[in-house]
């Protein structure tokens, strides 16, 4: 009888991995079933070396690294799950499909989370508030908003709307730098190739012949001989500002700054904002649209606006209309 390596939920959550004998794997998964466990991972095991990989090895480790989903893979899920809750399947039949039929290993991790969640009582809402690296503040908000009013299906459609809407614009504004960034890449390497191979040729004929040269070309050969006798120097500094620029950038402070110059950059400054307005009129929208009141609406949007110079200005219109001053005002005098 073959021998089957198997990972599983427990009742109470907690991830099983062990090995067990059955006939087929649907026999192995009917006998985890049977014990009260979710399956996740059912895989016939290999003798010999193979089996020092098996379940919570090299193999295990490597997938827990390279654990992601895309933006496409949330779209497919999300619509699954409507179609079903519009076809009246029970939820946790619904998850049950949506467990064998995610590809994608993280969010198919989330399902069997969820699932048992659900099945100890949880709320759907609760349920996915526990995933955050999957379901954005935006996504939770909704789909407590559609428990609220006992309409998910019309919510999860809104979101998809939505979703699908974001990953346009994200398209189109890196079709948008595709260009600028080619010949910015262009423009560096043409400057490092003229510096390295190019002018150390004509240095020493220029000398020789005593010539009265034009600034732009002193200036090129000063550059040649910087570079050449502290190259050194010049990468270390190179490194310190951007390993200085990379930590202070993670912080609050320095994301904010971050945002602000972003803002700032000719041409693409007003292509970055023009993308966060969009994201703003989109989302606040659906969200007064499915019942959520204008403070909460405003918190989200603040969240999920993805500018910190933005969110800021966002949260001084809340205040503003907080104190009832409406909402066209305090949008008038935000930046």
């Amino acid at each position: 009888m073959p021998n089957y390596y198997y990972e599983a939920i427990d009742e109470k959550g907690a991830t099983l991995r062990g090995t067990m004998e059955a006939d087929s794997p649907a026999a192995a998964e009917g006998m985890l079933a049977a014990r009260g466990h979710i399956p996740t991972l059912v895989r016939e095991k290999k003798g010999g070396a193979s089996g020092f990989f098996e379940g919570g090895g090299i193999l295990a480790g490597l997938r827990e690294m390279t654990d992601s989903f895309t933006i496409n893979d949330l779209i497919i899920f999300t619509k699954q799950f409507r179609s079903m809750l519009r076809a009246g399947v029970p939820i946790l039949r619904v998850f049950q499909v949506l467990e064998s039929q995610t590809p994608n290993r993280m969010i198919r991790g989330a399902v069997t989370q969820i699932m048992v969640d659900i099945r100890q009582g949880s709320t759907l809402y609760g349920a996915i508030e526990k995933h955050p690296r999957i379901f954005s503040p935006l996504y939770r908000s909704m789909i407590r908003a559609g428990e609220a009013s006992g309409n998910v299906p019309d919510i999860l459609g809104r979101l998809l709307y939505i979703i699908e809407h974001e990953a346009k614009v994200k398209a189109d504004v890196k079709a948008a730098l595709q260009y600028p960034i080619i010949v910015l890449i262009s423009l560096g390497l043409a400057f490092v190739i003229l510096l390295t191979f190019v002018i150390p040729k004509f240095v020493q004929v220029f000398k020789t012949a005593r010539l009265e040269l034009p600034l732009p070309t002193k200036i090129a050969i000063f550059m040649y001989d910087f570079f050449s006798n502290y190259w050194l120097l010049i990468l270390g500094a190179i490194l310190a500002i951007v390993l200085g620029l990379w930590n202070y950038f993670k912080t609050e402070a320095g994301r904010l700054t971050l945002d602000k110059i972003l803002l700032r950059i000719p041409l693409l400054g007003p292509l970055f904002l023009k993308a966060a307005l969009s994201r703003f009129a989109s989302i606040f929208a659906m969200l007064h649209a499915s019942g959520i009141n204008v403070m909460t609406a405003m918190s989200i949007v603040s969240e999920t606006i993805g500018n910190k110079a933005i969110s800021n200005q966002l949260d001084k219109v809340s205040q503003l209309i907080r104190e009832g001053q409406g909402i066209s005002k305090p949008l008038q005098s935000a930046k």
